[in-house]
């Protein structure tokens, strides 16, 4: 099968140009995992949706990577030599807030909670179903794509509710003019909760607009994210903002009349 139908020779200013632009235009991806066959078969299968993906088969050089390079998205075995995902998600995520994707070993809720109170975007239990792995990536990347877009004339750049002031052209987040730092998703999830408020938002419908996902039986990660956001917020004003309605969904108190 032919996917060029011009000119084939690599010397061609045509051909150069061409391949060019659409290597600049791959999403760059970082793979920390020290297994070599799970590791090759995530790389050629997200190479064939186009992404340009980095491996590094340890923490230590894993983290060293994702500090030196910037990357869209980074996805995380918890189980590592060197350093184990947690440790290297704690360092990484005192300066860096690429989204993250932790790779878990199946039936170990602990992983996951522990990953997502560290700060991880979203995680996938091993052995995974490969389209899974591909729609997982490409949920998070739309949703950063999106966040990342700035002209949208139906929507406040700066929301402001109970001493928090969010700010959409810069993604930051503060209260009481101090600055609360955010995962992507837990900004994303803020947000939305904050141009809602005085609704409750459920689960189902939040999981679908944050996470690009329906939601499934026994996700906690939208409870964990809320409670990373919560408790950020509250380490710097502990007054009550979001609420959690047991079987109905989440609420962003309104602003006062």
């Amino acid at each position: 099968m032919e996917f060029y139908t011009g000119t084939k020779d690599p010397l061609s200013p045509v051909f150069t140009k061409c391949c060019k632009e659409k290597v600049v235009q791959k999403p760059h991806l970082l793979l920390i995992d020290d297994d070599p066959e799970l590791s090759q078969l995530v790389i050629d299968y997200l190479s064939l949706d186009g992404y340009h993906i980095d491996h590094a088969s340890d923490g230590i050089r894993g983290l060293q990577q994702a500090q030196q390079q910037e990357y869209q998205l980074i996805l995380l075995d918890v189980m590592l030599p060197g350093l184990d995902g947690f440790s290297l998600l704690r360092q990484l995520r005192q300066h860096h807030y690429a989204p993250v994707l932790m790779l878990t070993a199946r039936g170990d809720d602990i992983d996951r909670i522990v990953g997502l109170e560290l700060g991880a975007d979203d995680y996938l239990a091993k052995p995974f179903n490969p389209r899974e792995l591909s729609a997982r990536v490409k949920a998070i990347l739309r949703r950063v794509e999106l966040a990342a877009a700035k002209q949208q004339p139906a929507v406040k750049e700066q929301l402001e509710l109970h001493g928090v002031r969010l700010n959409r052209d810069n993604r930051q987040v503060t209260v009481a003019e101090q600055l609360v730092l955010l995962t992507a998703t837990e900004f994303d999830i803020l947000d939305y909760l904050m141009r809602h408020a005085g609704r409750v938002v459920s689960k189902e419908e939040l999981s679908k607009e944050i996470l690009g996902r329906p939601l499934q039986a026994y996700d906690r990660s939208l409870d964990m994210h809320l409670s990373n956001v919560r408790r950020k917020i509250a380490l710097v004003d502990p007054q009550e903002r979001i609420q959690t309605l047991r079987g109905a969904g989440y609420l962003f108190l309104a602003a006062h009349a």
